[in-house]
């Protein structure tokens, strides 16, 4: 690692930071990773973006494998749902999983629930709070219980509380962003189970005094600031949606703290800020298949700008209008995007298959060999038996020749 003392950095710099903060500089563990491997990765990025689409694997998994390889998927697993819990979801960059030490932070979110949450579980607070104390006292009374469970208390008694189940569902969201209910876990059709704080976060986060949102902003945006490395305000913002005015006031508070040091980026007209323990790595020698919900591609201005790479993902555009497919992963190679491959898995058949491979503008000549390898790994970390190029692309006859030879 190389001293930063400029405060002008060139986009190559600047894409360098960027993956040493995000941990893709790190080595991986020589055997298999445990929850050492497990803290040093969160101690990067600060949380797990968490969504439903399972045609390749559960986004929250992915992440992990990016930056460790093959690791065990229990070890996500016990954390997010055994004591002693290390992580706990709640609505951080979309639904996340987040460590148990953050929840506090999120607290002023908690609290404008009647004002910030959404329109279904929000009309439902103002217009059934009744329904609220009732589900409330369910979850308490039988929680982790899904929302599904208490419809079918519901339907064997309607006389009682008389709601459907998309009502239970509102009221339970409400609950959930207001921080009445939590979620104890995910069940196997991916469902949340709710429960009480009390039975889930550990007592030490319970008792922890609750920030001022002043307070509670300027970690938030320290560690988003920590997971970026170098970002601009726009950046900052995103990691935990934060809204713009408290997310500058708590810039100008770190960048008078010297937490974070105001920096351009060449080519790049908005002001950047630098970590005050930001690396700069001489160099970057990795290779990772990276989701579309990677916290290093979050912000696509961001990943445009360092990288070159213009990405969308196209899960609801029609199949026909899609470019490059439907759950496409960028494939980093050293410290660039090389890549994009669409990725489906076959279970039932065992294989990974490529739906399309398409390379970028100047990738490297090895990079056919470099993504087989990566294919082939992730396959076996998947249990899937083979991988198979399926689709078009200019970049697939050269990777279906590379996996010949894997």
């Amino acid at each position: 690692m190389t001293s930063i003392s400029t405060q002008v950095l060139s986009q190559a710099q600047a894409r360098r930071i960027a993956l040493a903060a995000q941990g893709f500089t790190d080595p991986r563990p020589k055997g298999v990773p445990d929850s050492r491997a497990l803290t040093r990765v969160l101690s990067r990025i600060g949380l797990i973006q968490i969504d439903s689409v399972n045609v390749l694997s559960r986004a929250q998994y992915l992440p992990l494998y990016s930056r460790l390889g093959p690791y065990p998927r229990d070890l996500l697993d016990k954390a997010a749902a055994k004591p002693p819990r290390r992580l706990v979801e709640y609505w951080a960059h979309e639904a996340s999983l987040v460590p148990v030490e953050t929840h506090p932070l999120l607290r002023w979110r908690m609290a404008r629930a009647h004002t910030e949450a959404w329109g279904g579980p929000r009309s439902i607070a103002q217009e059934r709070p009744d329904l609220l104390k009732q589900v409330l006292a369910d979850v308490t009374a039988n929680g982790p219980i899904t929302a599904r469970e208490i419809d079918d208390d519901i339907e064997r008694d309607r006389s009682n509380w008389g709601w459907n189940w998309s009502d239970v569902k509102r009221a339970l969201e409400f609950l959930f962003f207001a921080g009445d209910i939590t979620v104890a876990r995910r069940n196997q059709q991916f469902e949340r189970m709710y429960d009480v704080p009390e039975r889930v976060l550990p007592p030490a986060v319970l008792n922890t005094p609750t920030p001022t949102p002043e307070e509670a902003h300027r970690q938030l945006v320290l560690i988003a600031a920590k997971a970026h490395g170098v970002a601009t305000a726009q950046c900052l913002k995103d990691y935990f949606r934060t809204a713009p005015a408290p997310t500058a006031q708590a810039i100008a508070e770190l960048v008078e703290a010297g937490e974070l040091e105001p920096v351009s980026i060449q080519g790049w007209k908005r002001q950047a800020y630098l970590y005050r323990d930001a690396k700069l790595p001489r160099r970057v020698n990795t290779r990772a298949l990276v989701s579309p919900f990677d916290s290093l591609v979050f912000e696509r201005t961001r990943a445009e700008v360092l990288f070159d790479f213009h990405y969308r993902i196209e899960i609801y555009v029609p199949a026909e209008k899609r470019i490059y497919g439907y759950y496409v992963l960028p494939f980093l190679l050293g410290d660039r995007l090389v890549a994009r491959v669409d990725l489906k898995a076959d279970r039932p058949n065992g294989v990974l298959l490529v739906q399309s491979a398409h390379a970028e503008p100047g990738a490297p000549v090895e990079t056919p060999e470099e993504l087989a390898a990566e294919l082939v790994q992730m396959a076996g970390w998947m249990g899937l038996d083979t991988v198979r190029v399926a689709g078009g692309g200019d970049l697939a006859p050269a990777l279906s020749i590379a996996l010949r030879a894997a």
